[in-house]
């Protein structure tokens, strides 16, 4: 036992898992498939239960695809990112917080994707549990639960060539199995789904459309991670933002019509909830919720690593974390009461990444023009150490902007959402704060010369 670890280990330090700058070897085909299968997630069709009868089924289906579009921007440019240095999602967070600095998004970032790995195992356990129970009357979800999460924390210990072979065949099966319900749902027409009553006191159309914008914030933290595989900027850009932006949509137009088929037919319905979708198109969709779990969550485990990893380079090693996280994701898992609170979960994402990925697209692409040090993937880098490895404008920022986006959240709501508007206001204001602290070093410098 002891020499195969030792063999897996070694073959993930060689394989750059160990959070080293990487030369992507993924073609845009494969960086598309890994991201077609990331997101055909039961998580996001259940999102699409929210939608419908707010507003009619079509125009869920435009918002779905306009929101998933803007948010995809960000996801891409990001990834980008990690194309261009070979280094994962919360390495690049060093350039702009500092090397010290940048255990506040780390360590942001392990929760909550621990989190989701809780949220995904939930529910597929639930779904599996229903299934079992019909046919033989057992009933155990928290034990299904953790068993899916087994499964997940298996495929992630491989690292990232496990996940690029594997994603591929789910996508297809999951692809499959989703063709089949929709051609079932809409056999009776589409206008009869579109014309159900709406409920005003459902979410609004802009409601709408930012809780889909922050759905692709929630995936970007996973972005470079994986683009950071792809062989050129282009095939990573296109084949990552086409493959999100094909997953969320059809996944999310899967469950606001899941939903609209059940209210059209004079079922019950509340949103949220596999097993009412589960119970009336059975196995197949059961089959949906599975593997994209596995698809996913494999993903997740991978990012909460390598996030591990990067937080000390060199010092901590694939293998072990990925054991020990492992460990702590599947005794989560049994945690079923985190169901009930997945959209103040998602909201949460939102107040407290929006405003680090706006910090790293202005850092990047705007104050140092696409490009950072060699040094960047040091754990004790001088070039990105500011003031004791912290830099204040990324950090005061960063709660500047958590502090407004939980503003507009909770207390003066805003009639556009808070996605976008917390975007804008902490990529603006960390632009014409850094501008400001370089214009007065330069006047230093000068004073002192």
């Amino acid at each position: 036992m002891l020499r195969y670890y030792r063999r897996l280990d070694a073959h993930l330090h060689a394989g750059a898992d160990d959070g080293t700058p990487v030369r992507g070897d993924l073609s845009g085909r494969r960086i598309f498939a890994i991201w077609l299968a990331a997101n055909l997630v039961v998580t996001t069709m259940l999102t699409g239960t929210l939608f419908v009868p707010s507003v009619s089924l079509s125009s869920a289906l435009v918002l779905i695809l306009a929101g998933t579009v803007v948010g995809a921007l960000v996801l891409v440019a990001v990834g980008n990112v990690g194309t261009r240095t070979g280094l994962p999602t919360m390495a690049l967070t060093r350039a702009s917080f500092g090397v010290r600095g940048s255990r506040i998004p780390v360590a942001a970032n392990i929760a909550v994707l621990m989190g989701w790995s809780w949220v995904q195992a939930m529910l597929a356990g639930v779904t599996v549990n229903y299934v079992i129970e019909q046919q033989t009357g057992y009933s155990n979800p928290a034990l299904f639960s953790v068993l899916c999460e087994v499964i997940v924390v298996s495929l992630a210990i491989f690292g990232h060539a496990g996940i690029a072979k594997v994603e591929p065949i789910l996508a297809v099966v999951i692809l499959a199995i989703m063709a089949y319900l929709f051609i079932d749902m809409f056999g009776d027409g589409f206008a009869r789904l579109n014309a159900l009553p709406r409920d005003p006191g459902g979410l609004s159309g802009l409601g709408i459309f930012d809780i889909l914008v922050a759905t692709a914030i929630s995936w970007t933290v996973l972005s470079a991670d994986i683009n950071r595989f792809a062989q050129s900027e282009r095939g990573g850009a296109i084949g990552s933002g086409l493959g999100y932006v094909a997953s969320t949509v059809a996944a999310m137009a899967l469950g606001a019509t899941a939903i609209a088929w059940l209210l059209a037919n004079g079922k019950d319905a509340p949103p949220f909830d596999p097993t009412v979708i589960v119970a009336e198109f059975g196995v197949p969709l059961a089959g949906v919720v599975f593997f994209s779990v596995m698809a996913t969550n494999s993903m997740a485990v991978y990012g909460m690593v390598t996030s591990l990893v990067n937080a000390e380079p060199g010092r901590i090693r694939f293998l072990p974390a990925a054991l020990g996280l492992g460990v702590v994701s599947i005794a989560g898992s049994a945690w079923l009461a985190l169901l009930d609170k997945f959209t103040s979960f998602l909201t949460a994402i939102g107040i407290v990444f929006i405003p680090v990925f706006a910090i790293i697209v202005v850092d990047f692409y705007v104050l140092r023009r696409g490009r950072y040090a060699a040094s960047l993937a040091e754990a004790g880098s001088r070039d990105y150490w500011y003031r004791g490895g912290w830099n204040p404008v990324a950090v005061a920022v960063w709660i500047v902007g958590v502090a407004f986006s939980s503003a507009v959240t909770y207390l003066w709501v805003s009639p556009v959402g808070a996605t976008v508007p917390t975007f804008l206001v902490s990529a603006g204001l960390y632009w014409a704060a850094s501008v400001a602290v370089r214009r007065r070093s330069t006047t230093e410098d000068l004073v002192a010369g």
